[in-house]
């Protein structure tokens, strides 16, 4: 793809968003409402603390506890996903624990993770990794069992090790599935990060947000919300960069190379 062509691509598809924002901004110029602050005091809000006063003490703690338990999900995921893949009968015994345990509401996880374990982050990050464990653990079972005969085939010819198949021909193999299922989970952390942080917290985004909305503090409110969703977008798209260089094999043998 030429530089013309991304160019084009970026230009389109940031015309929504921009005339979103100046509608936002024109319709609410004139806003007398305690409830929908102009555009531009719901900015100079989000200048004057997410820029600046707030970003140590809320901002990485929000983003080290996604971050955390982001790559617990994945690690547990991947990990019993692989197990649970080669090996059936283990995944017929716990295949009615992870019906269950995945069908249970994450936000009603919340309470018992405070009884259990407190209001710190440790509880935080291990909810958020147990929450987006499962789209990563189904995906990579799928993957695992969606391995074609003759790569095993393979395999056994060649009398590769079972680790060496495991990082040579099961996971390359089954890693656009994965990558679908950590795409989900990321969406899923994000979340999670965000609950987390509005019941029995003293610190985060989430918490300031919250904070701010029982305090009428509307203008921080809605900055806050323009925080989440602008980390959001950033979160998605670093992930797909990630996602194209290390699928760029995939994308390349389907035809989708971008």
């Amino acid at each position: 793809m030429t530089v013309a062509e991304r160019t084009r691509i970026v230009g389109v598809s940031l015309i929504v968003p921009v005339v979103l924002i100046v509608l936002w901004w024109v319709l609410s110029a004139d806003s007398t409402s305690a409830f929908y602050p102009s555009l531009s005091s719901i900015l100079t809000s989000f200048k004057d603390t997410w820029l600046f006063s707030r970003v140590g003490s809320d901002v990485v703690p929000s983003l080290i506890r996604f971050g955390l338990g982001y790559l617990l999900a994945v690690f547990l995921g991947i990990f019993f996903g692989v197990l649970f893949g080669r090996l059936r009968l283990l995944d017929l015994a716990f295949q009615p624990t992870v019906q269950f345990a995945r069908s249970i509401p994450a936000t009603g996880l919340v309470p018992v993770s405070i009884t259990l374990m407190g209001i710190g982050n440790a509880p935080k990050i291990w909810l958020i990794g147990f929450v987006c464990m499962f789209p990563i653990l189904l995906n990579t079972i799928d993957g695992v069992r969606g391995i074609e005969r003759g790569l095993e085939d393979v395999a056994r010819t060649f009398r590769l090790t079972r680790r060496q198949r495991i990082f040579q021909i099961q996971l390359p193999s089954a890693a656009p599935q994965i990558f679908a299922g950590m795409r989900i989970s990321l969406a899923f952390a994000f979340i999670m990060m965000i609950v987390t942080e509005m019941v029995g917290a003293t610190s985060g985004i989430g918490f300031v947000t919250l904070n701010a909305q029982q305090s009428f503090q509307v203008p921080l409110m809605w900055a806050g919300m323009i925080l989440l969703g602008v980390l959001g977008a950033f979160l998605n798209i670093l992930f797909l960069l990630v996602e194209r260089r290390v699928l760029s094999w995939h994308y390349r043998s389907t035809g989708r190379i971008q």
